[in-house]
């Protein structure tokens, strides 16, 4: 996926990391902070910042609530940075989701007991300029967030 990532569209990416952590709820403000003080290397706009912001946590929320489901594993966060936008995939290796197309429509959700909204990917695509997602049950899903940062272009 690395390999991926560092080809957008042919460019020259300026950074790039990879962090690995826990499946812990605590964990999801940890990327919050990793993946802004990431961005803020080319100095976006605090609106910029936040909308990347809002989008990894959600992303992290997603892999910790229904990729594992209580169980421990673990979520890798790439990013990769470039003259004027990121890419950022968030994977874990949980249960999958079996249908993708149903879980992005707004307000569905695989855990209603928990009483989840059910709108975290139409969050993470109103705050990012492009969402993709894949998956494969009973391996993991890996959401890839893309931000072009106007202030920058």
């Amino acid at each position: 996926m690395e390999d991926d990532l560092l080809k957008e569209n042919g460019r020259q990416p300026v950074n790039s990391a990879v962090i690995e952590f826990q499946s812990k709820s605590n964990n999801e403000g940890f990327a919050r902070v990793i993946a802004a003080a990431f961005v803020s290397q080319l100095d976006p706009t605090l609106e910029e910042i936040a909308d990347v912001k809002t989008a990894v946590s959600e992303a992290v929320t997603n892999a910790i609530i229904h990729g594992y489901e209580g169980r421990q594993g673990s979520v890798r966060m790439e990013c990769v940075l470039y003259e004027d936008s990121v890419v950022i995939s968030i994977s874990d290796k949980g249960k999958g989701i079996s249908d993708i197309e149903q879980a992005r429509q707004p307000l569905y959700t695989s855990r209603p007991d928990l009483e989840r909204s059910g709108m975290g990917f139409t969050i993470m695509e109103t705050f990012m300029d492009r969402l993709e997602v894949f998956s494969k049950p009973g391996e993991g899903t890996t959401v890839t967030l893309y931000k072009i940062f106007k202030s920058l272009a």
